[in-house]
């Protein structure tokens, strides 16, 4: 099986240990992965900003750089979502279709395609609280979504329910959005943020010390209003607490 590691703009640019953690992860699973030097952006925020057709020669530039993989695994649920859905707009030819179907988040990979009984032994001794990114729960279906009347489960709660020393502790309101938007937050600030600081306070008022999740944006968000309140809370991506060792 052989692996190409997409890394989002903003983890490169703005978190590299995420992209260090998720490459440590998977070669510790003892995979083949590559990180091909000529990745650009998947395209995800001119299209948000509403020019996806200016998307579309990074939407072509992906599937180039890609197409020779197996799968293709981000540590980022919104980046996997874009390129599965939409990257219809480009004509669809077997290279294209191959690369929107093994394009997977990182836990959904692990999950779904490794087993999550392979995870190497991960310690983070910590009570903690999950952030579900709504590109993750209601795009990829990583998790049960509150609206849908169906069994609960959660790939993300699979994982994490390995790391020795991990409390996770249930939020009031574990599925609603943390406000950032990509583009929403730019153009609504005041929601954005107001939505933002309502969430970061549903994990003050239980307790947590880290917040969890596998979107490094809503994270991003999450924590400027964490620093901006001076607030005993830290942020960290699911890729750092599986590569961590305590």
């Amino acid at each position: 099986m052989k692996i190409g590691l997409f890394i989002p703009c903003y983890v490169n640019q703005f978190y590299p240990k995420v992209g260090i953690a998720t490459l440590e992860l998977l070669e510790g699973l003892g995979l083949d992965v590559e990180y091909p030097m000529e990745q650009t952006c998947c395209g995800q925020p001119i299209a948000n900003s509403g020019m996806e057709k200016d998307a579309i020669p990074s939407y072509q530039h992906f599937v180039r750089t890609f197409k020779s993989y197996d799968y293709i695994v981000a540590p980022s649920g919104s980046c996997a979502y874009h390129v599965r859905n939409h990257y219809d707009i480009i004509p669809q030819s077997a290279d294209v279709e191959k690369v929107r179907s093994k394009t997977l988040d990182l836990a959904e990979f692990l999950n779904d395609i490794i087993g999550s009984d392979k995870i190497r032994q991960a310690r983070f001794p910590h009570k903690a609280g999950l952030h579900q990114s709504c590109h993750g729960l209601r795009g990829l279906r990583l998790a049960q979504s509150s609206e849908r009347v169906l069994p609960a489960f959660s790939k993300w709660e699979n994982l994490l329910g390995k790391v020795d020393g991990l409390s996770l502790v249930p939020i009031t309101f574990p599925d609603e959005c943390c406000g950032f938007g990509g583009t929403f937050s730019v153009t609504e600030p005041e929601v954005s943020s107001k939505m933002g600081s309502d969430k970061v306070d549903d994990y003050l008022n239980n307790g947590v010390e880290y917040i969890i999740s596998g979107d490094m944006s809503c994270l991003m968000h999450l924590d400027g209003i964490i620093r901006r309140r001076k607030l005993p809370l830290k942020t960290i991506h699911i890729a750092e607490v599986l590569n961590s060792h305590g």
